[in-house]
């Protein structure tokens, strides 16, 4: 039978993970917990982990607790007693659960093939919506995506390029790309703030307003 963790009020688990007399134990179940809260979220609230063995699910949810266990003890003073204490703690397990789980999935992701060719938008992509546009609006459409490929070309630095489009239009975590780019996350968002500034400046030059391509790619 699963061993099960010791039930504790808000103020009990506080008061046994900063004692040092009870903290070996507190943590210990608390990792039990999270373990078992963890195991669920991939079991069952994530459809793309489905296909994984049962033992690769668990091995993930030992993991991840352990890690998260440790992050909840770090961020003990931030609990202020609104919620149960366990419900806490598992937001924070799932929360890092969700960010290794992204850094994964870009582990062998490079910024270099952003710039090996360039074709970040294809005929397919809508900035916007979702439906197919008409054969008219799909000509204008993709008579803009040139326009597009040019100014991220034109207007950025590779770097500035590499930023905004990973960020931007791949969705990879912004600490990836730090770390790809040897810079922090501040660094970053200035980086791409200063691109998307430059792109627009660049758009307005030649007579496009971002009001305008937004409508544009609008579900039809």
């Amino acid at each position: 039978m699963p061993e099960q963790p010791t039930e504790r009020s808000n103020e009990e688990w506080v008061a046994q993970l900063t004692n040092p007399e009870t903290q070996a134990q507190a943590l210990h179940d608390l990792r039990l917990r999270l373990q078992r809260s963890l195991l669920y979220y991939l079991a069952q609230e994530r459809s793309d982990l489905r296909h994984l063995p049962p033992s690769e699910q668990e091995h993930l949810a030992q993991d991840f607790a352990q890690d998260a266990t440790l992050r909840v003890l770090q961020n003990l003073s931030h609990f202020r007693g609104e919620s149960r204490f366990t419900t806490w703690a598992n937001k924070i397990a799932v929360r890092l659960a969700i960010s290794e789980l992204r850094r994964a999935r870009y582990k062998d992701f490079s910024l270099d093939d952003l710039t090996t060719n360039g074709e970040f938008l294809s005929a397919n992509t809508n900035l916007v919506g979702s439906a197919p546009p008409n054969p008219e609006r799909a000509a204008e459409q993709e008579n803009i995506r040139n326009v597009l490929r040019a100014a991220f070309q034109a207007a950025l630095t590779p770097r500035q390029y590499q930023a905004l489009v990973a960020v931007a239009l791949e969705n990879v975590p912004m600490d990836v790309v730090a770390a790809q780019l040897g810079t922090n996350r501040n660094a970053l968002y200035k980086l791409i703030h200063d691109a998307r500034k430059k792109l627009r400046a660049y758009l307005e030059e030649q007579g496009l307003s971002t009001d305008y391509l937004l409508k544009l790619f609008e579900a039809s």
